[in-house]
């Protein structure tokens, strides 16, 4: 065993003959380069690190979605295997029969196709309004300009179709080179195009919730008024939708009640509705109304809270530079009409007792 041998650390010129350079010994391994001091390194995305420190996950099966899948498949099997026995059975009676079935069916394909195409257009319709929401949202805080201005682009192909927004269109497309932060862009686009069809919608629903409290108040018959209710909330998430750009046919309408339904469960809409009306009744109004009239009342506001939920998830810009209506707003003059509908029936029933 070998002892190094000890030296001090002393100055020498590169240069000086006496000094001599000898190779590193084979066995030895050569040290890692160091990285200057100020040098540049590859910067390591903590995503990518976290992707590839994260394992997989592992696919699992859908068995509801493979149930539904597999029923209907079968199920269209059935009915194109009943329409083909249906039109070898009628060209087995008759040429004409047959080739009368065949053009029939042949309709039928081609209205079902149109239909499928036309859900598929609403549905992907729907889809771009609440992905254009969600950036507007977004672009509010932000203040992106870029992103502003290709939502005010999309928002006025979105509403090329509304003859009563063409001078907003205009005044808009004049001020969109104009503005420079995008959190501006988004808020005057929503002065310019939304503010008439805020107005529109809150009559949509002031009438709704009208209609509701007047026959809800004089149907003897509580399934007539589940009816009633459940025709004019999807009549009124339909034009609601319509309104604002959508074109719903009867699966995105099913889409919009689920997400309408979704929002109210979220927000505790229905909670604000009980308080307010339980406010509104303990203050006297349940002295000047009879008991149906109070609960036309209810089913109206009830209705007005569904109205408001549909404007926040149809309308295609969230509320930022004008005001959101409120469940108040409505009542108000839900209230004034049922007084006045039990200002006429009592004057009704006087008017037939006097004869």
């Amino acid at each position: 065993m070998s002892t190094a041998e000890f030296r001090r650390p002393a100055a020498f010129h590169p240069d000086d003959p006496n000094v001599v350079l000898r190779p590193a010994p084979l066995d030895v391994a050569p040290r890692p380069a160091l990285t200057p001091v100020g040098a540049e390194t590859e910067a390591v995305d903590p995503a990518e690190e976290s992707r590839a420190l994260t394992p997989a996950p592992r696919w699992r099966m859908r068995w509801a979605a493979l149930f539904w899948s597999a029923a209907g498949g079968l199920v269209v099997l059935g009915l194109g295997l009943a329409v083909a026995n249906l039109i070898s059975d009628l060209f087995a009676r008759a040429d004409s029969l047959g080739y009368l079935g065949l053009g029939l069916a042949a309709l039928a394909g081609l209205a079902a196709a149109a239909i499928l195409v036309r859900e598929a257009y609403g549905i992907a319709r729907l889809r771009a309004i609440d992905h254009l929401r969600d950036r507007a949202a977004e672009t509010l805080q932000s203040d992106d300009r870029d992103a502003g201005r290709a939502i005010v682009k999309e928002l006025l192909l979105l509403t090329r179709r509304a003859p009563g927004l063409a001078r907003a269109r205009t005044r808009l497309e004049a001020h969109l080179d104009e503005i420079i932060d995008g959190r501006d862009l988004v808020r005057i686009a929503e002065r310019e195009l939304m503010a008439d069809l805020d107005t529109r919608a809150r009559r949509l629903v002031s009438d709704a919730a009208k209609r509701v409290s007047v026959v809800t108040a004089v149907s003897p018959r509580a399934a007539v008024d589940m009816i009633f209710v459940l025709v004019t909330a999807l009549g009124l998430v339909r034009r609601l939708s319509l309104l604002y750009g959508g074109r719903p046919g009867t699966l995105g309408l099913a889409r919009l009640m689920r997400h309408v339904i979704s929002h109210l469960a979220m927000t505790g809409g229905m909670a604000a509705t009980d308080g307010l009306v339980q406010q509104m009744i303990g203050h006297g109004l349940a002295a000047k109304l009879s008991a149906r009239l109070g609960e036309g009342v209810l089913n109206g506001l009830l209705t007005a809270r569904l109205g408001l939920a549909a404007i926040e998830v149809t309308r295609p810009l969230p509320f930022s530079a004008l005001r959101q209506p409120t469940i108040q707003d409505l009542a108000t003059g839900l209230i004034r009409s049922v007084e006045r509908n039990e200002e006429v029936a009592a004057a009704g029933r006087t008017r037939a007792t006097t004869d």
